[in-house]
Parts: C-alpha cells; sequence; structure tokens
C-alpha cells in the first residue's frame, strides 16, 4: 500500500530541507502560494519563520488548514449577509460537519 505522504525537497533562505506532506496539503499550499504571487519557497519560508514549535510539516499543515478555514468562514459571512439582506430566515437544517458524513 502506498502512502499518502509525500516527502519533497525545498530550499528555504538557502539550505535544502525535506518536508513529507499529503498530496493535498501540498496542492493547496502551491494554490495558495500562486495566489499570493509567491513561489512556493517563498511562502514555506514564511512559515518557516513564524512557526513557534512543532516540525515544519506541521506547520505547514496548520497554515494550510487556517488559510482554508478563514476563506470558509469569509464565505459563510457573505452568504449570511446575503440571506439576512434579502430577509431570507436560513435553513432549519442545522450545518453538517465537514468531517461527519450525512
Amino acid at each position: 500500500m502506498k502512502s499518502p505522504v509525500v516527502k519533497r525537497s525545498i530550499v528555504i533562505t538557502g539550505h535544502k530541507t525535506s518536508v513529507s506532506l499529503e498530496d493535498a496539503f501540498w496542492s493547496g499550499l502551491k494554490d495558495i502560494a500562486a495566489a499570493r504571487n509567491l513561489t512556493l519557497s517563498e511562502l514555506v519560508a514564511t512559515i518557516d519563520a513564524d512557526r513557534r514549535q512543532g516540525n515544519l510539516s506541521s506547520a505547514i499543515r496548520l497554515f494550510v488548514l487556517d488559510y482554508y478555514r478563514t476563506q470558509a468562514a469569509a464565505a459563510g459571512a457573505v452568504t449570511q449577509n446575503s440571506s439576512e439582506e434579502r430577509g431570507s430566515t436560513g435553513s432549519t437544517r442545522p450545518a453538517l460537519s465537514a468531517l461527519h458524513a450525512e
């Protein structure tokens, strides 16, 4: 069975290091870098400089998670504001966690 974790080498502030991440996190990280007009190395260097503890792979996972959580919260706020402007009461069905199947 192939591991979902992929190890890649990256140059950060002039030194080469390897980072092990799942494909989904590599993809998200690349998308974030592109959205910010940064290279992957520049973005990872920023994450590395800002981390307070833990290893780099964990810091990257938390960064990507926080990025998409922030986007989801912003999208939710826009959706709720639009519903309030239209006078909609919204759905009476509780929101389901993305981690649980219906």
